[in-house]
């Protein structure tokens, strides 16, 4: 059992040292984020100065909202992408991969904790400290508040891996992920709470955003940063959601190896 995590502990480093390698582009991801999170800000601000309290928050749990979701998209990757596997279903490297003495999905959850890792210090600290000098953001006073948005955050990056696993192995049946991979992007723009918050959206429509796996990813930490949840119940959502879809990515891999071995005859 040490042997083992010592193995996905060492994957998870050479993730994080390759992705180091695309320094320039984090940092530029970094100030794209800031400049499109001050752009987010002027028009949250505007619309809760309008319409103050809108969705519980004050117009600093608005901002706040903003800069957290921007620092989220490189971590959790938001627009898609992040994962070599696609690439490698479609050359045929995948075989290569199912014969490593490794489970392909721990192989490539353990890379991609390392990308997240990295780019959460070179993508997501940045925005957040600039949001924080231009508007002031909420800064949570209790050290048990910033354990709560550390265990979110973590379960948010397993879920956000977890639809990507998925929506890279559909590769496996489909000669072209394009299309899946731009419905992904729409789905976990809109259901994330990356384009607006999900409390905003009223009635049954938006009890059902915040029920699904997306939320996960984006609503749920920022709410648990801001105290607008029960950490408890946070948790456990993204915890069940999380052990669902990599349990679901565990029985689809299965079926991609038989569906290798038959192509390869």
């Amino acid at each position: 059992m040490e042997d083992v995590f010592l193995l996905y502990a060492r994957i998870a480093a050479y993730g994080f040292r390759r992705h180091s390698a695309y320094r320039a582009a984090a940092l530029a991801g970094a100030f794209t984020n800031s400049v499109f999170g001050i752009l987010r800000a002027y028009v949250l601000i505007a619309l809760w100065q309008a319409r103050p309290g809108l969705a519980g928050y004050e117009v600093t749990d608005a901002v706040t909202f903003c800069f957290l979701s921007q620092a989220f998209i490189g971590p959790m990757q938001v627009f898609g992408g992040g994962l070599q596997l696609a690439g490698r279903v479609r050359s045929g490297d995948v075989a290569v991969d199912l014969l490593r003495p490794a489970s392909l999905q721990l192989w490539s959850l353990a890379d991609d904790l390392g990308r997240a890792a990295y780019l959460f210090l070179l993508r997501s600290l940045p925005p957040t400290f600039l949001g924080a000098a231009l508007f002031g953001i909420v800064v949570p006073a209790d050290p048990a508040t910033w354990a709560a948005f550390a265990a979110s955050f973590t379960l948010g990056v397993l879920v956000s891996f977890a639809l990507r696993y998925l929506t890279a192995l559909s590769c496996c049946w489909i000669v072209d992920d394009q299309g899946v991979q731009s419905l992904s992007l729409v789905l976990t723009l809109f259901l994330s709470g990356m384009v607006l918050p999900l409390n905003l959206f009223p009635g049954w429509f938006g009890e059902l955003t915040r029920s699904l796996p997306w939320a996960a990813m984006v609503q749920i930490p920022a709410d648990v940063y801001l105290g607008k949840r029960d950490v408890l119940g946070a948790l456990a959502f993204q915890a069940a959601w999380a052990a669902a879809l990599l349990a679901l990515g565990a029985l689809v891999t299965r079926a991609a190896r038989r569906k290798v071995v038959v192509q390869g005859g």
